[in-house]
């Protein structure tokens, strides 16, 4: 899978970074400001755990609108972006490369099975292991569902100028980084933006 590097943009300094932060604040404040009382001892419109649930819950349902009609969930696109890349890889391949859970992984792929989107065949030199291919339904609809996922992330980014929406998304894979550091080793401290490298996604 390819690596998605942080190439070609410089992030906004001086006051016009000052204006994002306030711009993004005063954002996801207001999404999440109609849902949350605000005199509760733990403020939830501060929480960046909260806030990332309603983003993943946001993400989901616009990216699920568009591709109700193609016969595939959310969770089952990743799969399908890795077999797109390259057919034939084996479930360990996909966790590895995917960063998902083998328990969720099993049970996504045999949900994708059971909806014709996938099919299994003998591993040639491992007779413990099996290779995932992709239905021709599958590879067919691959131009439709990257164009609803591109579609779904465009609603989201409503309003957003491009380099806000690629701050955003530069933080967001600064978070996961961390997130990853710490899977590995809860003591970790995470280093600065300074001491990161490219974040395999």
């Amino acid at each position: 899978m390819a690596a998605f590097a942080f190439s070609g943009f410089a992030a906004p300094a001086g006051s016009a970074h000052l204006q994002f932060h306030s711009l993004l604040s005063t954002g996801l404040l207001r999404i999440a400001g109609s849902s949350i009382k605000t005199n509760m001892a733990f403020d939830l419109t501060t929480s960046a755990t909260y806030l990332s649930s309603l983003l993943a819950r946001g993400f989901a349902r616009a990216f699920q609108e568009r591709t109700a009609s193609l016969g595939f969930l959310p969770g089952q696109f990743p799969v399908l972006v890795a077999l797109w890349a390259e057919d034939g890889l084996t479930q360990r391949q996909l966790v590895d490369r995917l960063d998902i859970e083998q328990a969720t992984m099993a049970n996504t792929l045999a949900r994708m099975e059971r909806d014709g989107l996938i099919e299994r065949r003998p591993h040639p030199s491992d007779k413990r292991a099996q290779l995932l291919f992709l239905t021709e339904r599958a590879s067919a609809m691959q131009p439709e569902a990257e164009a609803a996922a591109r579609a779904a992330e465009d609603a989201m980014f409503g309003g957003f100028r491009r380099f806000e929406r690629e701050l955003l998304l530069e933080y967001m894979r600064w978070l996961v980084e961390n997130a990853r550091k710490l899977d590995e080793d809860p003591q970790s401290v995470p280093g600065p933006i300074s001491e990161r490298k490219q974040i395999p996604v």
